[in-house]
């Protein structure tokens, strides 16, 4: 049975918009301007994660942003995740943007339930932050993975928005990465 790991970045304060400036959010390029020399860490956790997940399940948008940016890259991480079999939910894409990747239309909780049954692993979630919020909303995230970047944007879009009840998380790990960026684990 799969497992639904949401794994991103946030500033301190929950922004997950616009990390690397190309939206146009006036506060939008921190993921850079706060990550610096610990990014290279960053990418060693984030490698590693890779290797060990199954499949990518991610929203419309987040499968354009990275099959725009990760198709043509190589690499270990850039090869493992261009390779992974990757899951879109979308009510409206024809054709998604990256590698391997199927749709999955209609209702996400029904959808994403039955590809937990179908796969056998980790499935990570990444940098989607709607679809996150329906599977926590629908109790269908098995794992939190936050990389916290040490600032506060004071605005803009949220990991977690409004839900229907509280939603309890187990803190099961954390840890800085290099000297500035905090690894957060949480159980759900």
């Amino acid at each position: 049975m799969g497992k639904i790991v949401i794994s991103t970045n946030a500033t301190l304060d929950g922004i997950v918009q616009d990390p690397d400036g190309g939206e146009g959010f006036d506060r939008g390029g921190w993921f850079d301007r706060f990550g610096g020399a610990d990014l290279a860490e960053w990418a060693r956790v984030e490698t590693e994660e890779a290797l060990e997940a199954a499949a990518l399940l991610l929203g419309r948008r987040s499968d354009e942003w990275f099959g725009a940016r990760w198709s043509s890259r190589t690499g270990v991480w850039a090869d493992r995740l261009n390779a992974m079999p990757k899951y879109v939910v979308s009510a409206t894409l024809e054709q998604p943007a990256w590698t391997n990747a199927t749709v999955l239309r209609g209702d996400v909780a029904k959808e994403v339930a039955a590809l937990k049954q179908a796969v056998d692993g980790e499935i990570l979630v990444y940098a989607s932050y709607q679809l996150g919020r329906a599977l926590l909303e629908h109790d269908l995230v098995d794992e939190v993975r936050l990389v916290v970047f040490p600032a506060v944007l004071g605005a803009g879009v949220r990991l977690f928005g409004d839900t229907s009840a509280p939603k309890a998380l187990r803190l099961q790990e954390s840890r800085t990465l290099g000297d500035n960026l905090t690894f957060l684990r949480f159980q759900a």
